[in-house]
């Protein structure tokens, strides 16, 4: 499982934009990963995995 941003911006961490396989490595279960990327931009924004 990965994450997949809309609206967000990802500034210098593009490779966290949730194409598993692609863009990032998978999240596997018992595994973790922590998103980081600044919020510079008011608005409604949504994710999904």
């Amino acid at each position: 499982t990965t994450v997949h941003w809309h609206g967000i911006h990802q500034k210098g961490s593009w490779r966290s934009d949730g194409v598993p396989g692609v863009t990032q490595k998978d999240i596997e279960p018992g595994e973790s990963y922590t998103y980081k990327f600044k919020a510079d931009r008011i608005g409604t924004f949504w994710y999904h995995s």
